[in-house]
């Protein structure tokens, strides 16, 4: 396998329009990183520059310490696994999955070897002469993925390649990859817009909006210490809670209208002391507030505006100086839309962001 560096990767289209902006990142040897963020953040351009899709219009692009931004994608050592499988339809299993290993003139014994391996792996033996129109979309997606394994390249890479699934083969497949990576040893890539596989998969996770790389971590790094406003809203499910206010002298934050007066923990005071007086937004997860009282916590009376039961848990919704608030909570115990209940804010997870450049205080 190999290691995959890009530094300072732009690519601008016709019309200056930069899709990727000064982009740069290492994922090593071995490595399951994910790129993610909304439709149109660059992540899947980066991704197609790294195979050799797209050109680089500025930055250079190492693969195993080799320079390739002038290298054909034939010649990276590199397999794609595409959203919507690019099987062809005229040819088996066997033959889609053996397609590549005939242009570069294998053996037929090295090639049913392989072929073989790889559906072993895949748990796809059975299908070996079937054709797509014959697959499920679950078992297309393991042949397109089985075609790159049979490959043996230096660098994976996947563009969304669960998307066109049901959700409960998405959790599967998105298991099965995860598998796939331990058992090759693989350094894989993979994009998606699914902040949950992103969480459940990679190793480090890339966070991109508008062509810039906004956060690079692991999974837990990114949901406990997100560097911008954005970071946080994105990671996490759902979405975490903000509301505009100020710090007065005494360290309290108070909502723009009053309705919401929480004090911090003390280890964010320090940090608190340098934007007293200033516009900030307040942020925290759903699953930071609850409906019973526990340690360090803010409570305020709200009526419920909606429930959404989720089975093991269920999300709140409510309004605080009309700002949508949601609970996340594990109580079988549910109120009713319109009641008038106590919920409770942990005073230790909150999160701040300054109003005009919405990154972390």
């Amino acid at each position: 396998m190999a290691e995959v560096k890009l530094l300072n990767i732009t690519k601008i289209y016709e019309g200056k329009n930069r899709a990727v902006n000064d982009v740069s990142f290492e994922i090593g040897d071995k490595e399951f990183v994910v790129l993610v963020g909304p439709s149109g953040c660059g992540k899947s351009t980066t991704l197609r520059m790294i195979a050799g899709l797209e050109e680089i219009s500025e930055g250079e692009l190492f693969i195993d310490g080799k320079l390739v931004n002038n290298i054909p994608p034939a010649q990276r050592d590199i397999a794609m696994v595409f959203q919507n499988y690019a099987l062809y339809p005229h040819m088996t299993v066997f033959e889609n999955m053996a397609f590549g290993l005939k242009l570069r003139k294998y053996s037929k014994a090295e090639i049913k070897e392989r072929v073989d391996d790889a559906a072993k792996i895949l748990s796809i033996k059975d299908l070996l002469d079937r054709k797509p129109k014959q697959l499920s979309g679950g078992q297309r997606q393991r042949v397109a993925v089985g075609r790159a394994i049979v490959r043996k390249p230096k660098v994976f890479l996947f563009d969304e390649p669960l998307s066109n699934l049901d959700a409960k083969l998405r959790v599967q497949m998105r298991t099965e990859i995860s598998k796939l990576h331990h058992q090759l040893g693989a350094t894989m890539i993979y994009v998606t817009h699914d902040q949950t596989e992103a969480m459940t998969m990679g190793d480090r996770i890339v966070v991109m909006k508008d062509g810039y790389v906004q956060q690079i971590d692991t999974p837990m790094n990114l949901y406990n210490n997100p560097t911008n406003k954005f970071v946080a809203s994105f990671i996490g499910t759902p979405a975490m809670n903000f509301i505009e206010g100020n710090i007065n002298d005494g360290y309290e934050f108070r909502s723009l209208k009053g309705g919401l007066r929480i004090l911090p923990g003390e280890n964010q005071k320090a940090k608190l002391s340098a934007v007293a007086g200033k516009n900030i937004f307040l942020g925290i997860r759903p699953e930071n507030i609850s409906l019973i009282a526990t340690g360090f916590s803010q409570k305020l009376s709200v009526p419920v505006e909606l429930i959404e039961p989720m089975g093991s848990d269920a999300n709140i919704y409510f309004n605080i100086d009309g700002t949508q608030f949601v609970c996340k909570t594990g109580s079988t115990k549910l109120p009713r839309a319109a009641e008038q209940i106590d919920v409770y804010l942990d005073c230790g997870k909150l999160h701040f962001f300054d109003k005009e450049n919405e990154k972390i205080i």
